[in-house]
């Protein structure tokens, strides 16, 4: 057994030093929220490394996206078709605009939403698609685009998991009408919490302002209703700071990836997910597949290495479509590959400053008959 714990991730830090330097200036102004300076230079730093038109800060990921949606002002009750196999926080931003979520099968081969399913779910009441990147896997971007312009639907990307990620040299949140980023913790970038979506229309950019503001327009104006969702400056630099140092995080991922996939294709019944031509990956997640020629299931090899004090995750298990805030509430439709993934899928320890001699131990554990 390793004495101390190996977990799924560990959140990227800057130098303790660099941050407090960083922050020192807040103690002088004492503005700490509401859209400050460090809100303002973080926006277009993002906009630069994203390369996006228009990007707007908000306080996490899941607000980033419920907001988004928000924006387009759907009658209630109408469809929104996504995936089961995401987290929950994609789901319920659906769920909370007063929205019905039609669940679509995914790819076995990387997990994100079949595009080829997605046109007989539509109805006279669909309005939008809501896809998720998992993983950092890109969606099919071009076909989902194309079924949209022809139904006259929305795209709203969950890209949670693709923070840096391009497709065919642009940036992943130039595709479909908003991309939703989150900078949590766990995040390949994070803010400590945070958020953002990003897009082309700038007129999305004053609905979000709205609606991440409570509708605020003056120090005598509120012209609609809105929520509080927005960035404070600590987090705001916490990202700056995150932000100089993404290229050595995504680098010290992809060593550590190359590590992990060496290993894992010696393995029999271990598949890795996601292989993408045209994509710049960011290595987000480090997630296998049990297959059928593995000697034991995805929750005894959980198990084995929970055991050894290794801690992975069953990511995505039980699916959104199988939880039980969800389950039975909403139209059945057939979802065949996404609950094969979903009991077969374990997300190994990943993250910048992950011991090469860890992922040996892990591997090792792994291959053991």
């Amino acid at each position: 057994m390793i004495k101390d714990k190996i977990l799924v991730t560990h959140s990227s830090m800057p130098p303790y030093e660099e941050y407090i330097e960083a922050i020192r200036p807040l103690w002088e102004s004492h503005w700490l929220t509401n859209m400050g300076q460090y809100h303002q230079e973080l926006e277009e730093r993002l906009k630069e490394y994203l390369g996006v038109p228009n990007v707007s800060l908000m306080v996490n990921g899941h607000m980033a996206l419920e907001l988004a949606i928000q924006a387009f002002d759907f009658p209630a009750g109408a469809e929104v078709i996504t995936t089961p196999f995401t987290f929950v926080s994609t789901t319920h931003a659906i769920i909370r605009n007063r929205l019905q979520p039609v669940f679509c099968d995914i790819r076995l081969e990387d997990g994100t939403i079949d595009e080829t399913r997605i046109e007989s779910l539509i109805t006279d009441r669909t309005v939008a698609i809501v896809p998720v990147h998992v993983y950092g896997n890109v969606c099919n971007v071009e076909k989902i685009q194309e079924i949209a312009d022809k139904y006259h639907l929305k795209v709203i990307y969950d890209a949670a998991h693709a923070f840096g990620v391009t497709y065919k040299g642009k940036g992943i949140g130039n595709y479909g009408d908003v991309s939703v980023f989150s900078f949590h913790a766990t995040k390949v970038f994070n803010t400590i919490e945070g958020g953002a979506a990003a897009f082309s229309d700038p007129g999305i950019y004053e609905k979000l302002a709205d609606l991440k503001n409570f509708g605020i327009r003056g120090e005598e104006l509120v012209t609609g209703i809105g929520a509080n969702a927005k960035m404070n400056e600590f987090a705001a630099i916490m990202g700056l700071c995150n932000l100089h140092h993404i290229s050595t995080y995504i680098e010290e991922r992809k060593r550590r990836y190359e590590i992990y996939e060496s290993g894992l294709a010696k393995i029999d019944g271990i598949r890795l997910l996601g292989q993408e031509k045209d994509v710049v990956r960011n290595y987000s997640y480090m997630p296998i597949v049990v297959e059928d020629g593995y000697p034991v299931s995805r929750d005894e090899l959980y198990n084995k290495l929970k055991e050894a004090n290794i801690f992975a995750r069953k990511y995505f298990y039980p699916l959104t479509a199988d939880q039980d805030c969800i389950r039975n509430k909403c139209k059945e439709t057939e979802l065949k590959n996404a609950r094969n993934i979903s009991e077969r899928v374990l997300t190994l320890p990943f993250y910048p400053t992950l011991g090469i001699e860890a992922i040996d131990i892990i591997l090792q554990l792994i291959a053991e008959k």
